[in-house]
């Protein structure tokens, strides 16, 4: 992955709308093609705790409270590990961490490669989540990233 600067909001062509599991907005996600192929992502993130969380996209367009199980796991078309330092991975699914301050709010923007829109929002859609903890950018399946506490629905 590699950062990707969008000059505006209508570059992009789907989002996600954050929720954590009392249902307040958490923020929100765009997605748009980056070609190649690829997609941007920029993160908006809000009121969530301060510190480092791992973000992943999940293989099922669902974010069912309280704790959005039903994204079920990390979306993996190339059946690799988790992590960009694991040495079988990374998968599509892989995200960078995200960096959210003391006042709950916290931005990233990157490129995912090999993904396509097309692919995310195939016939069960796709889903960005946030976890409690940091990506260790190694452990399979989750990167040690603890329990989903934010959950969009990625669409048009």
């Amino acid at each position: 992955m590699t950062a990707k600067t969008v000059n505006t909001v209508t570059d992009y062509a789907a989002h996600a709308d954050l929720q954590g599991s009392d249902g307040i907005s958490r923020g929100r996600v765009l997605i748009g093609e980056a070609g190649g192929p690829s997609v941007a992502v920029l993160v908006q993130a809000e009121g969530l705790p301060a510190g480092t969380h791992g973000i992943h996209i999940h293989t099922v367009g669902r974010c069912d409270a309280p704790d959005f199980q039903t994204a079920g796991g990390h979306w993996n078309p190339t059946g690799k590990q988790h992590g960009r330092d694991n040495p079988m991975g990374a998968h599509e699914g892989d995200l960078p961490n995200i960096e959210i301050g003391a006042d709950g709010r916290g931005n990233a923007d990157f490129t995912v490669a090999g993904a396509t829109l097309a692919a995310l929002l195939d016939a069960d859609g796709a889903a960005i989540v946030i976890h409690a903890s940091a990506d260790d950018y190694r452990t399979d399946p989750s990167g040690n990233s603890g329990a989903r506490i934010a959950c969009g629905v990625i669409s048009r």
